[in-house]
């Protein structure tokens, strides 16, 4: 049954912004008239097909107009129509999806081809024939007026994107200018980020470039092989949907078959093996690792590890962090450790464990935009994760100097909580440790990488606390100054006053907390002195032997937090229970060892854990990144 009425209809080139016409809607197309009557002319027509497209009445756009609108696109035109009613705006948009869900699928030129060539597949002269005769599929110097796959008429969904049809032609153009480009990396990397934002342009862009790649007229030159370097960095980036997959596939054998043990050979054999490894991936690949492709080279990844050490380990794009923990491992001899360790992406205000499953390459390319972003450096470090058997670690293990540098990490953080005597002599045994005996002439590190800062900053707020405590007293009455209310509130300087105020009160804060850090630098360099003649092993025995006093000694922490506290808690998570911890304090507020843990799972952000089938805790995990205490 048809649809019909008046809409208003949006009119460009006119002084008048909307006119009215009578709309009628059938099950091949959307018309509009000058009138109801039956001999009005027909001015406009959208043939429906399963390509187009309804954008649906919004709220915003009747705020900014007064009418609810409603966009129709077809192949060649854009209605977009107005009317005051908000159930007819709603009406028409049901009515004219109604009509497109009920066409059949189109399918281009391109993909009736490759249904072709996959049922001849074993005939080679058909395969042939259908090359020689539909030059879509080859090689060619000129545009592309239409994309090779079918996409929806339309606007993209944000980004700054066109039309996805728009955005594939203008894919086919970038592709052409890697040709001539004397810099291929910036157009390979633009048109990664583009497929990476518009998922359906994926295949779209390997259907160009198995074109750009077949019967090409001069295969072995530069220009033509940068068709094969973007195609090996696609192949390595993102997988084609099943069909361009089988397609893609053929073409590579086809190439190898021409052209056997030549530079198209070797790039159709990168390929066809990353295909069978590539996973989709989170970024897109940085510009070191687009070099690396485009010469079917591995790139060199630096893993850190506790006491300024490194390696250097080949990788690929396929490479996770689960492959890159074993080779350190292996790299460290710590295969036979019972402890597990962990990959993380740390600088110095931050610090989280990446999956075992992530694949590097992304982790190398996050760490390199995060590296812009932010002052601090970002590294990928390879530490202790859960410390299964601190008593079984040999004194002259590296894993022994891993425990001493993470606890170390973990009194500098504010992480393990004792008292500031044993802070300072803490500090002053790393000083022994790092440094050896006390000398004037020996550097001496800042006091931050020895001490938690946060404690120094809460002494002086404690002092400014008793400060303002005392000031509002007041002066004695007779010293008391009587001034008029109001008197220097509206004054012309008032706000110049404040700002010099302010600008006093920070300076004056700052001194503050040098005195209070040299202060304490100064006791941590008394007990220094007397730690002569300890040697670096017994320096760390020493530290470690006052760390170990604390029941949470060796734990995992996470930050949390439950319905029961407003404070924020620990998580220790340890080799035969689980703790809850208020930050800053020794004693566990619970522990439950794993006999009394009936289940443990997870629930939207929250872990759900029951005990003895009675208790349950919520506890929010960290969120990804953590800052660090004090940062």
């Amino acid at each position: 049954v048809n649809v019909e009425g008046w809409l208003l209809r949006e009119v460009r080139g006119s002084w008048i912004k909307q006119r009215r016409y009578w709309f009628v809607l059938s099950q091949d197309s959307l018309d509009y008239y000058s009138g109801p009557e039956k001999g009005a002319r027909r001015l406009g027509t959208v043939v429906l097909t399963n390509l187009c497209s309804v954008i649906w009445p919004d709220k915003q756009s009747y705020k900014e107009t007064g009418y609810w609108s409603l966009t129709v696109y077809g192949r060649k035109h854009c209605y977009r129509l107005y009317t005051r009613h908000f159930n007819e705006a709603v009406h028409w948009a049901c009515a004219v999806q109604k009509v497109i869900d009920t066409k059949a699928p189109v399918e281009t030129p391109t993909q009736l081809l490759l249904r072709d060539i996959e049922e001849n597949k074993f005939n080679p002269e058909v395969v042939e024939h259908i090359y020689q005769h539909n030059p879509i599929l080859k090689y060619t110097q000129g545009p592309l007026y239409a994309p090779l796959l079918p996409f929806p008429y339309g606007s993209a969904d944000g980004k700054g994107y066109g039309p996805v049809r728009e955005e594939a032609v203008k894919l086919f153009h970038c592709l052409q200018q890697l040709e001539s480009a004397r810099e291929p990396v910036p157009i390979i990397q633009g048109v990664l980020q583009t497929c990476l934002d518009l998922r359906p342009l994926r295949d779209e862009l390997y259907c160009q470039l198995a074109k750009q790649t077949c019967c090409t007229p001069q295969p072995h030159t530069a220009a033509h092989l940068r068709y094969w370097q973007l195609l090996t960095c696609m192949s390595c980036t993102f997988l084609p949907g099943p069909a361009v997959l089988k397609y893609l596939r053929f073409h590579l054998k086809r190439i190898q078959s021409q052209t056997p043990e030549s530079e198209m050979d070797n790039y159709a054999t990168f390929v066809g093996e990353a295909l069978d490894k590539t996973k989709c991936r989170e970024c897109v690949p940085s510009w070191e690792e687009i070099q690396m492709l485009m010469s079917r080279q591995e790139m060199l990844c630096t893993v850190y590890y506790p006491g300024s050490g490194s390696c250097q380990l080949y990788i690929n794009s396929h490479t996770t962090a689960n492959e890159v923990l074993r080779r350190m491992q292996e790299k460290l001899g710590l295969q036979e450790s019972k402890n597990t360790f962990a990959l993380f992406e740390q600088n110095a205000l931050w610090e989280q464990p990446v999956a075992g499953g992530t694949l590097i390459a992304d982790i190398l390319t996050s760490l390199s935009s995060k590296e812009s972003e932010a002052p601090c450096q970002w590294k990928l470090c390879f530490k202790l994760y859960c410390l299964l058997d601190a008593d079984g670690i040999s004194l002259e293990s590296i894993e022994y100097l891993f425990l001493f540098e993470q606890c170390h990490e973990m009194v500098v953080r504010g992480q393990l909580p004792a008292g500031e005597e044993d802070l300072q002599a803490l500090a002053a045994l790393r000083l022994q440790c790092i440094v050896g005996d006390f000398s004037t002439h020996a550097p001496c590190p800042p006091l931050d990488q020895l001490f938690p800062s946060h404690v120094v900053e809460a002494r002086v707020l404690l002092s400014l606390s008793a400060a303002a405590t005392a000031a509002s007293r007041g002066p004695p009455p007779h010293c008391q100054l009587a001034v008029a209310p109001g008197l220097l509130a509206g004054a012309p300087w008032s706000q110049t006053s404040a700002h010099k105020q302010k600008v006093e009160q920070d300076l004056r804060l700052r001194s503050w907390l040098k005195e209070e850090a040299a202060a304490v630098m100064s006791a941590v360099v008394e007990r220094w002195k007397g730690l002569a003649g300890y040697s670096r092993a017994d320096g760390m025995a020493a530290y470690l032997a006052i760390a170990r006093q604390w029941s949470g000694f060796g734990c995992t922490l996470y930050e949390s937090s439950t319905g029961s506290f407003s404070q924020k808690l620990w998580l220790g998570v340890a080799a035969t229970s689980v703790s809850l911890y208020r930050q800053g304090e020794a004693e566990a507020l619970e522990s439950f060892p794993y006999g009394q843990i009936c289940s443990y799972g997870v629930k939207d952000t929250a872990a759900v854990v029951v005990i003895n089938s009675a208790d349950c805790s919520w506890l929010t995990p960290p969120p990804p990144p953590r800052p660090l205490p004090n940062a």
